[in-house]
């Protein structure tokens, strides 16, 4: 019996299986030398980006807030803020649920997109032309963040991490959900207004 036991403790060993104290797999898969893929270690990667540029996004929120004067975007972005931390709990609950530790890794894209940011809003008038302005890099910070989540939910996908997989869909819904409240207001209401009005 205790050769038996040795044996299949080898076998687990040898197929690279993780198993918990109730002997079941670890949630990577149904393979467990998932664990130590490569799309393991891309898939820790493009998380530890994506937490990094939601704090970056977090703080920088704030100050765009600040420069708009339609009042429907500063509601739009205003809520996208309060949705942003809510994004960066998932991200948090993510690394929870892979037994990782919560941590970020600098995401020069999103440094970029921030960076672009405050160029506009150093160079565009305030008013009509700046939330336009605004707008546009709301958005492009939006698909960057469309594309990172959409990714990372496939990736858990073939892992087989579901938990993370569907906290994955909640923020992607959200994210595509901010990009059209943008999109709205732009075509409705501030890009007309910006139209109308000439550079002084």
């Amino acid at each position: 019996m205790k050769s038996t036991n040795s044996n299949n403790r080898s076998r687990e060993e040898n197929n690279g299986h993780t198993v918990t104290s109730a002997g079941s797999e670890h949630e990577a898969g149904n393979d467990g030398t998932l664990q130590s893929s490569q799309l393991m270690q891309l898939f820790l990667t493009e998380l530890k980006d994506i937490y990094w540029a939601e704090h970056a996004l977090a703080t920088a929120f704030p100050k765009m807030i600040e420069s708009v004067t339609s009042q429907e975007l500063v509601a739009v972005l205003t809520y996208h803020l309060t949705e942003t931390a809510a994004q960066i709990g998932r991200l948090e609950e993510v690394f929870k649920s892979i037994g990782k530790p919560v941590s970020g890794l600098k995401c020069a894209a999103m440094e970029g997109l921030l960076k672009e940011a405050e160029t506009i809003m150093e160079d565009c008038k305030k008013g009509a032309m700046l939330d336009a302005g605004i707008i546009v890099a709301a958005q492009k910070i939006e698909h960057y963040e469309i594309a990172s989540y959409g990714s990372l939910r496939q990736f858990a996908v073939t892992l087989g991490l579901d938990e993370a997989a569907s906290l994955f869909e909640i923020t992607l819904d959200e994210e595509k959900a901010a990009n059209d409240r943008l999109t709205s207001i732009a075509v409705e209401s501030v890009n007309p207004e910006a139209s109308e009005k000439e550079i002084i």
